[in-house]
């Protein structure tokens, strides 16, 4: 039914699926990137559904309350309880994401690395930092509104030299027009 719906909202407004899922690939770290508009989560979502991508991204547990809760577990939102450690201190967001995939026999997270829709000079690196610590590939989505295009681009391997292949991810995502190219990668 999500997909149906997905292709319809894509034929409505002219967009296009790019790219293609890497075969085989179970586990990962997905960067959605640019984000600059709240317009991106129905278009990659859309895509997403078109593609067979089983995507999922996290948001804390207060919110997946009541109806609002069941709209965003529909739309594949996963809560993150951070939960203390052993008596100690509550977890952190990263540790809480290694953990679940780490656990999960498949299991895609999408994140945005800018951390908000307006320009970020800096990306947040915790998306990096999960990847490596469950050992499972950094795999770039984007959204181009020029182009109208939505998809897949490359996958990165993290090898522990993060600003280096974060600065990759960047020169990948700078030839992608976010909603508000203004607010994008520079």
């Amino acid at each position: 039914m999500m997909k149906l719906l997905a292709r319809f909202v894509f034929w409505l407004t002219g967009w296009k699926v790019v790219g293609a899922w890497p075969k085989d690939l179970k586990k990962a770290v997905m960067i959605a990137i640019p984000h600059t508009s709240n317009w991106d989560l129905l278009y990659a979502r859309s895509a997403f559904y078109i593609m067979d991508v089983p995507v999922r991204f996290t948001i804390k547990k207060e919110v997946m309350v009541g109806p609002l809760g069941w709209f965003i577990r529909g739309l594949g939102g996963i809560s993150i309880d951070r939960k203390k450690i052993a008596g100690k201190r509550k977890q952190t967001y990263t540790e809480a994401m290694v953990e679940m995939l780490k656990e999960a026999d498949e299991l895609v997270v999408m994140v945005t690395p800018e951390g908000t829709r307006s320009y970020a000079k800096r990306w947040k690196s915790g998306f990096y930092h999960v990847a490596m610590g469950a050992e499972v590939p950094i795999v770039i989505g984007f959204l181009d509104y020029k182009k109208r295009e939505a998809g897949i681009g490359p996958l990165i391997v993290p090898n522990g030299n993060m600003d280096e292949q974060i600065e990759e991810m960047k020169a990948y995502g700078r030839q992608v027009t976010g909603k508000y190219p203004d607010q994008g990668i520079r």
